[in-house]
This record gives C-alpha cells, sequence and structure tokens, in this order.
C-alpha cells in the first residue's frame, strides 16, 4: 500500500489571539489556556508531541499552570488564518488550500425581508425569532411556540450561518433537511451565507435538548482543494464525522458521519487499519458545537482530555510511511463572555515513525502549509496556496 495521511481537527481548538483578533471582538482569546483554568485539563500525549513548545501557545491573559516539555517528540507549528473569517467553512478550505479573502455575509439585526419571505413562500411555514441566538436558549425561548404554530425557528450568529431548528415531532430530520436545502438554494449572491445548518431536537419545554442528527449545507469551496487533487490523482479522500458536509460533498471517496467526538476518535482508529492510499480526514466537533458556544470551560477540557487519551491508539495504528497531523480550524474561547467562534492561531502537530523529533517550524502565514504539505508527502500536484515542510519534518 502507497501512502496515508490522517488529519484531524479538534474543531475550534485555538492557542491564542491573532495579531488582527481585536478586529473581530476577540482581544485576548486562547482556548487552551482558557481550558487550562479548569482543574480537568490533562493533554500530556499532545504536550509530548510539542503542543505547548509552540511559539505563542501559552501567552494569554489567564493564570495557568502549563510547561512545555523539554524533548518534543513530534513537529509542530502555530498556524496563522490568512483569510478573512473564523469559523468552520473558510478554516477548513484554508487547510485545504483555498484562501477566502473577503468575508461571508453576517447577520447581527437578523436576515431581511427578501430573505425570510422567501423561505417562508417556499416552505410554506412561517418564521420564528430571525435573530442571533445562542443555540440552546432560543430552542427554550420559542420551542413552545414553534410546537403550537408550526413556524421555524431561523436564527444566526456571529458567523455567517442560517440555522433553522425544529422539534423532531414536528418536523422529521428529513423534511427539515428539505427546508434548509431550500435556504441554501435563497442564500447565493449577497446573502451567500457560509453554511445553513438544520439543527433538530426533541424533548419537553424547558428539557430540550438538540439531537445529533445536526446536518450542514455549506457553499462549494471556491477554487480546487486538497481533496479534490487526490481525488483526481486516484488516491482515497476519506472523511470522518462533518467533512462531507463542510466540502459540500465534493472531493471525497468515501465518507463516515459520526454522533460526536467519541465515535469520530473509534472511527479514526479503526481507519488506521483499512488499507487505503491517500487521505484520511477527521472533524471532531463537540469540542465547539457541545462546549465553546455554551461556554463550558471544564466540559472542553475533559473532551481535550479524553481525545489525548485516544490519541496513542491512534499512533499505535500509524505504518512506516503514515503520518499523523492534528490541528483546528479557529477558536472557540469559553471562558470570554461571547459565545460566538474566536479568531486564533491553531496549532499543528505532526508525527508518525518518518518523523523526526522536535521540529519547530515556528508560526506559519497560512493554515494552507498543512495541504501543501499533505500533497507534497503523498506525491500530489501542489495548489498555489501555502509552503510544503515535508523536508523539514522527515528524517533524513
Amino acid at each position: 500500500m502507497g501512502r496515508r495521511v490522517f488529519l484531524v481537527v479538534l474543531d475550534s481548538f485555538g492557542i491564542g489571539a491573532e495579531p488582527d483578533a481585536v478586529e473581530w471582538g476577540d482581544k485576548g482569546s486562547n482556548t487552551l489556556c482558557a481550558c487550562a483554568t479548569t482543574a480537568e485539563l490533562k493533554v500530556p500525549n499532545m504536550a509530548s508531541l510539542g503542543l505547548l513548545n509552540i511559539e505563542g501557545a501559552l501567552e494569554s491573559p489567564y493564570d495557568v499552570d502549563l510547561v512545555p516539555v523539554e524533548a518534543p517528540t513530534g513537529a509542530f507549528a502555530r498556524l496563522r488564518e490568512a483569510s478573512a473569517g473564523k469559523d468552520t467553512t473558510v478554516g477548513h478550505w484554508e487547510m485545504a488550500g483555498v484562501i477566502s479573502p473577503r468575508r461571508f455575509p453576517t447577520y447581527p439585526n437578523g436576515f431581511p425581508p427578501e430573505v425570510i419571505e422567501e423561505f417562508e413562500r417556499q416552505t410554506g411555514r412561517g418564521v420564528l425569532c430571525n435573530k442571533p441566538y445562542s443555540g440552546t436558549q432560543v430552542i427554550h425561548d420559542y420551542g413552545r411556540e414553534q410546537l403550537e404554530t408550526g413556524k421555524l425557528i431561523v436564527y444566526t450568529s456571529g458567523d455567517s450561518v442560517f440555522q433553522v431548528a425544529a422539534h423532531e415531532d414536528l418536523v422529521p430530520p428529513e423534511k427539515l433537511y428539505e427546508y434548509c436545502r431550500i435556504a441554501r438554494r435563497i442564500l447565493t449572491g449577497k446573502h451567500g451565507v457560509a453554511r445553513v445548518i438544520a439543527r433538530p431536537y426533541t424533548g419537553e419545554w424547558p428539557n430540550y435538548e438538540r439531537t445529533s442528527r445536526r446536518h450542514d449545507f455549506s457553499l462549494e469551496p471556491t477554487g480546487r482543494t486538497m481533496l479534490d487533487v487526490l481525488k483526481d490523482d486516484g488516491q482515497d479522500v476519506l472523511s470522518i464525522g462533518k467533512i462531507y458536509d463542510i466540502f459540500a460533498h465534493r472531493g471525497m471517496t468515501g465518507h463516515v458521519f459520526t454522533s460526536g467526538n467519541p465515535e469520530g476518535i473509534e472511527r479514526t482508529i479503526e481507519a488506521t487499519g483499512r488499507d487505503f492510499t491517500g487521505l484520511c480526514y477527521t472533524n471532531l466537533v463537540d469540542f465547539d458545537m457541545v462546549y465553546g458556544h455554551r461556554n463550558d470551560a471544564p466540559g472542553y477540557a475533559r473532551a481535550l482530555s479524553y481525545f489525548d487519551e485516544r490519541l496513542p491508539r491512534i499512533v499505535a495504528g500509524l505504518r512506516e510511511d503514515d503520518l499523523l497531523m492534528i490541528t483546528a480550524d479557529h477558536g472557540c474561547d469559553p471562558v470570554t463572555p461571547s459565545t460566538d467562534h474566536s479568531r486564533e492561531y491553531v496549532p499543528w502537530l505532526v508525527c508518525g515513525p518518518r518523523v523526526r523529533a522536535g521540529v519547530d517550524l515556528g508560526t506559519r502565514p497560512t493554515f494552507a502549509d498543512v495541504s501543501a504539505t499533505v500533497l507534497d508527502y503523498l506525491g500530489a500536484p501542489a495548489l498555489p496556496a501555502g509552503t510544503s515542510h515535508v523536508d523539514q519534518i522527515l528524517k533524513s
């Protein structure tokens, strides 16, 4: 079999505010250090690879007791986002080689009448809320009215998202997905939000709960990604978690949806035992969706600790020519008052039998260095964005 790369995205695991974070309302954010303010953070395996040795990772306004290891076993870097954004879509696109210079539209005052009225016309249902809202609070505040009226709960956030929440007893998930596809067709051009998100929930007031049947409907990437390149090159591109949706189902040869981090980690471990050549791309969404957006720092720290505890099993499955990369797509500091994403640097850890220990790549100017390195290592054609670090990372 040929070479394999396992790319794992710890969704929203930022490691410090970027220089322009103040412009995004994120001055001082550091998701890693925010989690370290709790007693729950235990990440010895990522620390061993070099997580705490990354340039600037421990710089924050938080008082934390984190100490870099003396001899990291992996290669490591801090990645700065070159795109104009701080969300899932632009973060993943950039690490796949597509930089987005323009911000996607956001709606701090809700969506305009021409969007809502057309959505109501095509779905045949009215709309409730239509403003920025916490995803858990919005179903608490509007859930009973939804069940009484049959209307759809539409809300947004600081990100470029059009979210539709519906109780599964009123709107079965497949019907909700149909409504979201309608919204996706409406939301183009100047209203081309990055993602339309279906948010099904169940239960009775006041104890409504969102389910794992969330589904994202993304714009197609605006350029050719490393997934497209690898697939066209005849290599395998396996996606685990919401990667399939983030890239609008493009550039993959196989995909597995997951119910959350534990299943995503297990599917990744299982993938190390499969015979394939190319890329296995995993997104672990719970860090962001379950903990970051709910300002649950202890929960976020426990989730990081759980991943770290399972990390040796992923590493143990690596073959002689395999690489494991761990990174993130943006931040979501769970200590700041905001429940939105934060404009942060992200970590990049690389390990495997052929990786030189202790390679400090410093701060890189774009997430696209990930795709450039992946494509170079797998012998696939290069994309314009990013710089490959294969020569620095590999043992001579």
